[in-house]
């Protein structure tokens, strides 16, 4: 249990020798490091899953991720550990705001992934609605870059309805044939029950019309057969691009687009836009949490050590810089003052050698 307490306070940065002297005070950076601590966990979950749907490898993205939630932990703990509790609380908010804005901008982020994991299945289908899109898009614009298969379409119809064609006249002389024989009056017949001239010469056009479409059918049929081996051909080429842009639509499955699918859904869903925002108020609330209960909570023992410590390193600073000060100026006085005697010496030595020399010569004059 003490492990864990003191880990605990390691993770909100106090001073172990001070919070040892203040008990009172343990319970709340106890409640301060275990917030920083399961930040820095969800901040590592969150981009963990982040990374792994870009590497698509669980290892790189737990290494990742791991590294990602010590420097958001590093991070959170140097927000926290780094405020004071003054008494003027305007003090205290004005160093709060810059740090607040930081907090706020690490919950966006951890945010963010644990979205899209836990809208995962919304998401997965929307990005399937995209793929089909993809695919439908894709085939329309390869039928578009080969218009020889619709020609060869338009051919092989031209074909087919001259068959059709030779068929409707074959079958218009077989009724008039018949209408003959049976001797039904029409603007084609005479009337006149039996096979008669008149039905002989119907029966000698239905077999030549039926003789014509026989060849007709053989010929286009040859046409027919050619045309649709071409067609095969071409569509074996179309498929081969289609299934060259398969693989880049299958693997739409990447960071960016599972968050535009997130924000056509939030648009789509008035429901997952309130969970949306509820979800990061959440994290937002998590990781300003720490600030918060420093800046909301009373000035402690804690605070009032840490301050006389901080004013004792202060106050040892400037006496070591007055004693500093104080031997420099002695060290530069007597420096001064030495240098000055010796000058003064020199000068008047130099004096008096030229007074000796000045002697001399006016005696060698005289």
């Amino acid at each position: 249990m003490n492990s864990l307490i003191r880990f605990f306070w390691f993770c909100s940065g106090a001073n172990f020798s001070i919070l040892k002297r203040t008990p009172t005070e343990s319970n709340k950076y106890v409640g301060i490091g275990a917030t920083v601590f399961f930040t820095g966990v969800l901040a590592a979950l969150a981009a963990g899953y982040a990374l792994f749907t870009v590497f698509q490898s669980i290892w790189p993205a737990i290494g990742f991720g791991f590294l990602w939630g010590l420097m958001i932990f590093n991070l959170d703990r140097f927000i926290v550990s780094s405020m004071r509790k003054k008494e003027n609380t305007w003090a205290e908010w004005k160093l709060a705001i810059p740090r607040l804005v930081l907090a706020v901008l690490l919950a966006l982020v951890i945010s963010k992934p644990l979205e899209l994991k836990m809208f995962e299945r919304e998401i997965n289908r929307k990005l399937d609605e995209k793929k089909t899109e993809f695919i439908t898009q894709s085939k329309a614009n390869l039928a578009k870059g080969f218009p020889e298969i619709q020609e060869l379409e338009v051919k092989i119809d031209t074909l087919k309805r001259e068959v059709e064609d030779a068929e409707a006249f074959r079958d218009k002389l077989q009724q008039e044939y018949d209408a003959e024989r049976f001797g039904e009056k029409t603007t084609s017949t005479s009337g006149i029950v039996g096979l008669g001239t008149n039905a002989k010469k119907k029966e000698q056009q239905l077999d030549a019309a039926q003789s014509a479409l026989n060849s007709l059918r053989e010929r286009n049929q040859v046409r027919i057969d050619t045309l649709e081996a071409q067609i095969r051909q071409f569509m074996a080429l179309r498929q081969q691009e289609f299934e060259k842009q398969q693989p880049g639509i299958e693997g739409f499955d990447g960071l960016a687009a599972r968050m535009d699918a997130l924000s056509a859904l939030t648009e789509e869903s008035g429901a997952m836009a309130l969970a949306n925002v509820f979800i990061m108020l959440l994290f937002i609330a998590i990781e300003t949490a720490p600030i918060f209960v420093k800046l909301i909570s009373p000035r402690g023992p804690y605070d009032e050590l840490l301050e006389l410590h901080e004013d004792k390193v202060k106050l040892f600073k400037s006496e070591k810089w007055t004693f500093a000060k104080g031997e420099s100026e002695a060290r530069v006085d007597y420096f001064q003052g030495t240098h000055f005697y010796a000058m003064q010496l020199k000068k008047e030595k130099t004096n008096r050698k030229n007074e000796v020399e000045t002697s001399k010569e006016i005696g060698g004059m005289g």
